[in-house]
């Protein structure tokens, strides 16, 4: 098949998963239009269950996905689909040759993000007619081209399996915002044996046609999501009440003068706080989302531990109870210079890249570090690149990618790592 060909069936499956983006552990149309196209393609297939660790799942809502299952169902998912997703999305594709040579994985997000996307007619997405069909929901961090690149490197493997040794896995990672999915898809075991492993992301600091490769990088980070519940009562008789509202308010502000780590970067964001009734009534309950992250994982668990002692502190101080949820999980990441090394001249030979640099990450978070961390435990030797594209930035309802240009700079990086290896 030639280079155009894949293209543009990357090209045409970016766009449908641009219109019908899903978010974390709910993404069940995606998973089926992945695990569909793997079959098709001839090749091996796991999904949900099969690759997500339950016991290692954080941040799943089960009232949202059962939702998301519903209306999966009803644009046309088969129910037996779902039944043997077991609850869980996410899929990984397997080629075995059954000739001797390593194992090599590569990994691709799938997730999108609660932003609605913009209406400005100048949007590609607009453009082109493949806006998000869902209120409130895009793909504003690039995470369909993510998949579509992956789903190309699936038709790249069919095509070539004749011609590559060893084992090759493409996994399509669920609900990496919020750095939720990685975690439990390493529990599961299924990179246990990969002996070389690369991760990417488009966009970020990478300008279209660049290709920039990390040696180290990226903040430890844990998230949060904490509820205070106290006891309602008359403002005029505030002595049979308890303040979940105040309480709150308080550890905002303790939180927020935690004391830092002099051995690296530390952050404290609390993102989200709901409470009250009304008022002249004492708040009974409130609900925070927060983080933290750290230069070293070593920090990001020091400020962890700040943390629970803050919050245990101050639900003793107010006199209500309270429940700290750990939502995500992620690590630093230290590539394995000899994957570096192969990523780079991997991308130096791919057509469209002017452009192959070193690119440290030393703000922001990547749950695939997770996956990363668990390879080295192995004994396997991990990367992690960018493959860039011209955004206004990450997060956002006008963020793009120039799919026709970007996508096929992605694609031809992880194949030429594939064959650098297994050939």
């Amino acid at each position: 098949m030639s280079e155009h060909h894949y293209k543009d069936q990357m090209v045409k499956d970016r766009r449908w998963l641009h219109e019908h983006p899903e978010e974390g552990w709910c993404e069940f149309e995606t998973t089926y239009f992945i695990v569909k196209r793997i079959e098709e393609l001839g090749l091996k297939a796991l999904c949900g269950i099969e690759v997500i660790e339950p016991t290692a799942v954080m941040g799943r809502n089960e009232e949202t996905v059962q939702a998301a299952q519903a209306r999966a169902q009803e644009h046309g998912v088969p129910a037996e689909f779902l039944k043997r997703l077991g609850g869980y999305t996410g899929a990984m594709a397997v080629l075995e040759t059954g000739r001797p040579g390593p194992v090599t994985a590569i990994r691709v997000d799938i997730d999108c993000l609660p932003i609605e996307e913009t209406n400005d007619p100048k949007h590609e997405a607009n453009q082109g007619h493949y806006r998000s069909i869902y209120p409130g929901f895009s793909h504003a961090c690039g995470h369909d081209g993510h998949t579509a690149v992956g789903l190309g490197v699936v038709a790249w493997l069919a095509d070539n399996k004749e011609h590559l040794n060893g084992t090759v896995k493409v996994l399509f990672q669920p609900a990496e915002e919020g750095v939720r999915g990685a975690a439990a898809m390493a529990a599961k075991g299924i990179v246990d044996d990969v002996d070389w492993f690369a991760g990417a992301h488009i966009g970020c600091s990478a300008r279209l046609g660049q290709v920039g490769v990390s040696h180290h990088g990226y903040l430890a980070t844990t998230k949060f999501d904490l509820e205070y519940d106290g006891i309602q009562a008359a403002a005029g008789s505030p002595e049979n009440g308890r303040s979940a509202l105040m309480c709150a308010a308080a550890t905002c502000m303790s939180l927020g003068s935690l004391p830092g780590h002099s051995k690296g970067i530390t952050r404290v964001q609390i993102g989200k706080l709901i409470s009250g009734v009304g008022r002249n009534i004492v708040a009974p309950h409130a609900y925070m989302q927060l983080e933290v992250r750290g230069e070293s994982t070593e920090i990001n668990d020091y400020m962890a531990a700040n943390v629970e002692m803050t919050v245990k502190g101050m639900a003793a101080a107010y006199g209500v109870q309270y429940r700290l949820t750990r939502m995500g999980e992620a690590v630093t990441y230290k590539g394995d210079e000899e994957a570096v090394e192969a990523v780079k001249q991997a991308a130096r030979t791919v057509e469209g890249v002017d452009s192959v640099v070193d690119m440290n990450a030393k703000v922001g978070s990547e749950d695939c570090t997770m996956l990363i961390r668990r390879v080295q435990q192995h004994g396997g030797k991990a990367v992690f690149f960018y493959y860039g594209c011209n955004h206004p930035g990450h997060h956002r309802g006008d963020f793009c990618i120039q799919d026709e240009v970007s996508l096929p700079i992605g694609w031809g990086v992880f194949t030429g790592f594939i064959k650098g290896r297994n050939s």
